[in-house]
């Protein structure tokens, strides 16, 4: 049977953070989904780590050349190896609350983009989810105190499970690490633009125009595809170079990016 959604989650060397992520997939109230672990890179450590998992899901771990900064080229990569027609991206750092792949599966369309947000967890409740994955169950709680009472949670109002307040709580942008789309949807702009080399703008920033150009529309999930951010020291890169790159080819309409997937369906590379 094939699954409902293929959820790809982008990892760089950090087992631990992946495991807290992968462990929250055992929660889900829904299971009829595979997992792609896309690696930019080829840790031995993330190898190992993935081959031991107990996975309760298919899952594929995709793995490459670790050659500076190429988020993009592995995320076109898993498109290809995916086998559900719905695509789920997550970040390697993001954990899931139970209801997160019921909200995307929910909502999914081919002709929408589904658009979330994150809560960003202080060093305190990092620490706890990393060491006992069961923690994810009482954040709930933990995120609505924190509108009260200071914890070092940032955003608490992104992390609050309200099932109806997507409705009134819009999104036009999307963030790499919460978003979903068809494969017919992302084919149509022919993928992620590998033109980029450094994170965050082509990852995400990138797609809402382009998806925007080639007609489709989008649906917010904030406050229902909700998830947690675990606690790292910030490595936000200067994004002239990605946004100037960005610049023109939005002046020039080139929604349909040159350096694209397409070129990976017409190689010889086998993605593995």
């Amino acid at each position: 049977m094939s699954p409902k959604a293929t959820l790809i989650i982008s990892v760089y060397k950090n087992v631990p953070f992946l495991k807290a992520v992968l462990d929250s997939l055992a929660y889900q109230t829904r299971q009829d989904f595979e997992v792609i672990v896309s690696e930019d890179g080829e840790s031995p450590e993330v190898r190992q780590f993935v081959s031991l998992y107990p996975f309760g899901v298919p899952f594929r771990h995709l793995t490459q050349k670790d050659a500076g900064w190429r988020k993009n080229r592995a995320l076109n990569r898993a498109i290809i190896a995916a086998r559900a027609e719905h695509l789920v991206f997550i970040d390697g750092d993001c954990v899931l609350h139970p209801r997160f792949m019921e909200a995307h599966i929910a909502h999914f369309r081919p002709d929408r983009v589904l658009a979330g947000l994150r809560v960003l967890l202080g060093e305190s409740q990092s620490r706890a989810l990393l060491g006992d994955s069961a923690y994810v169950l009482r954040l709930q709680k933990v995120v609505w105190k924190s509108l009260l009472f200071k914890n070092g949670i940032e955003r608490p109002e992104e992390g609050l499970y309200i099932p109806w307040l997507h409705k009134l709580r819009k999104l036009d942008y999307l963030t790499g690490c919460n978003m979903s789309f068809s494969r017919e949807a992302i084919m149509s702009i022919n993928g992620f633009d590998e033109d980029y080399d450094k994170p965050a703008y082509g990852e995400d920033t990138d797609l809402v125009w382009r998806f925007k150009m080639a007609g489709l529309k989008f649906c917010s999930l904030r406050n229902l595809a909700v998830e947690y951010h675990l606690h790292h020291p910030r490595s936000w890169t200067d994004q002239s170079e990605n946004m100037a790159k960005g610049l023109a080819k939005r002046q020039n309409k080139e929604y349909l990016c040159i350096n694209g997937i397409s070129k990976h369906l017409t190689s010889d590379e086998e993605v593995v």
